[in-house]
């Protein structure tokens, strides 16, 4: 008998074994591979055309956000002057089409034609404001100079105006390609009407054969993963994500992007949404349960529009795992970017891992160090919140280094979280918010040039941004140990062409470092375990 079970370990083990090499193996294939594959961010517009300002995103909202006193919207113009002077170049909008319920997000999207105009879910404002209040913030932006970002959620519905019955198989929910029941009749929340809105911008009206999948049976009252069946349906998409063997269903009503009439209508809002709000580029939600083809062609539609061939364009794929995220980079072939999610659990370790983490290994495995172009980096965002759906906070022993990787360096392109930079009930910290601003400001008017690193101590790590004919440069140090001796938290690094100047502290300006002849400084951290250090005269 031991020796039975000891030949099946070892055989499990194998298995691993080659599992494990074959993933390998792709993965390496795929890198290679990626040589071939344009880099997205530099045909983007990220700014004002023209401007050699560092481009940077502001995400402009919470998963809770509310403003007191004013629409969400008017929050936004009136805000917008002050996010101009701290270096943003673009808004990155919460959905603005009506959701299934007045306070619903827009990820709950029920009407994407519906900006807030017409009496639908129990009001004409969505949670965000009206339609007039989103084209007025709109305005302001681009009067500031700053381009908008829509969040466009196309993958599926919720908040349907009647039930249709139909045929449906339910699925594993662990393995979407093993069905678990027998096909059998099934009574579901399927068909949208848009009665308020009357056929205005789009006479489509949606029901079960533009769906794939549900997760509610109304006739049977019972809750699972169902896939719609007839002789129509095609079933789940191939061409989407293989986690859970088809991962084509994520939430409510999902969306088939093969029909015919929800491709031509889905393409239609794609460039209604930018001309009716004067938008640059979308953030596309939850790409992994969507058929990339469709995708692509989106894309690739709304940027063959006069004026739209540098359209942004950033695409939300959830995973922490590089490996994972390679082959929709090269599916996409530079017509998306890509958040950085691996570089944010990497801070979110960092922060768990406080003075046992080794700073020296932060962007190991992050997507800004494999392909730098195609990265739009972050620290958090409205899903990583605490006790949200993704939720892996990096705490505020962390943060403000976490910022610091982001905006001071040359590689990726950042996005900065509303929640971290304005007071709210949610998350904000006083100090991480008042040492982000001086890191936006130094973003701005400092962190610009060839980049040297200085990554030698674990707990201690710096780099310089050289400067270039407009821009003095800076000095970065930072660390992850507050207690650590002031003797050891220094980074002894050379600024090039600035023998015998003075540098001194962005936040102190008493702190001073003396460079020597040969252009070498020793750059001490600070208790905020961040500082920047600018050349003395520089503003």
């Amino acid at each position: 008998m031991q020796t039975a079970r000891q030949l099946i370990d070892v055989m499990n083990s194998a298995r691993f074994s080659m599992g494990h090499i074959y993933r390998q193996l792709r993965y390496w294939l795929d890198c290679l591979l990626l040589k071939w594959v344009p880099p997205s961010l530099p045909a983007m517009q990220l700014g004002l055309h023209g401007s050699s300002q560092n481009p940077t995103m502001v995400q402009f909202f919470t998963w809770d956000a509310r403003h007191p006193d004013m629409s969400w919207w008017e929050h936004l113009a009136k805000e917008a002057p002050h996010l101009a002077v701290l270096g943003f170049t673009q808004i990155w909008l919460p959905p603005p089409n009506k959701a299934m319920e007045q306070t619903g997000r827009g990820y709950d999207a029920y009407d994407l034609w519906d900006l807030g105009e017409f009496d639908q879910k129990g009001s004409v404002a969505t949670r965000w404001g009206t339609k007039e209040d989103l084209l007025k913030a709109c305005d302001a932006a681009r009067q500031c100079n700053m381009n908008v970002i829509i969040d466009a959620v196309l993958n599926h519905k919720l908040g349907a105006d009647r039930a249709e019955a139909f045929r449906a198989v339910r699925v594993d929910p662990l393995n979407r390609l093993r069905d678990i029941e027998n096909e059998r009749p099934v009574k579901g929340w399927t068909a949208f009407d848009f009665p308020g809105r009357l056929g205005k911008y789009s006479s489509m009206r949606w029901n079960f054969n533009h769906f794939t999948g549900l997760d509610w049976d109304e006739l049977a009252q019972t809750k699972g993963i169902f896939r719609i069946s007839s002789e129509i349906h095609k079933g789940w998409s191939r061409w989407v994500d293989t986690e859970n063997g088809n991962y084509d269903y994520l939430l409510g009503i999902d969306i088939d992007h093969r029909h015919p009439e929800v491709r031509d209508d889905l393409f239609s809002w794609g460039s209604w949404i930018l001309d009716t709000t004067g938008a640059s580029g979308f953030r596309l939600d939850a790409i992994k349960h969507m058929d990339r083809r469709f995708l692509l062609e989106f894309i690739k539609r709304t940027r063959n529009h006069p004026g739209r061939k540098r359209l942004f364009a950033v695409s939300e794929y959830w995973s922490a795992n590089l490996q994972s995220i390679t082959p929709y980079i090269r599916a996409f072939h530079g017509q998306t970017s890509f958040f950085d999610v691996p570089l944010h659990e990497n801070f979110h370790r960092a922060s768990e891992a406080g003075a046992s983490y080794d700073l020296r290994t932060i962007f190991e495995g992050s997507l800004v160090k494999l392909r730098p172009e195609d990265a739009v980096t972050f620290v958090d965002n409205h899903d990583t919140q605490i006790g949200q759906s993704l939720e892996s906070w990096v705490d505020t022993n962390f943060k403000a280094q976490a910022y610091a990787l982001i905006l001071l360096r040359c590689h990726g392109y950042p996005c900065v979280f509303y929640g971290d930079l304005y007071p709210n009930d949610e998350c904000f910290d006083e100090g991480t918010s008042r040492i982000l601003k001086k890191l936006l400001l130094a973003r701005k008017s400092f962190a610009y040039g060839p980049m040297v690193d200085y990554f030698e101590h674990r707990n201690c790590i710096g780099f310089v941004r050289m400067g270039d004919s407009d821009h003095a440069g800076c000095v970065v140090v930072l660390s992850n140990d507050p207690m650590l001796d002031p003797t050891t938290s220094k980074v002894r690094m050379n600024v090039g062409l600035h023998q015998g100047a003075t540098f001194h502290s962005l936040f102190d300006d008493a702190r001073t470092v003396a460079i020597d002849h040969d252009g070498w400084g020793v750059f001490p951290s600070s208790k905020d375990c961040v500082e920047v250090w600018i050349k003395t005269g520089e503003h």
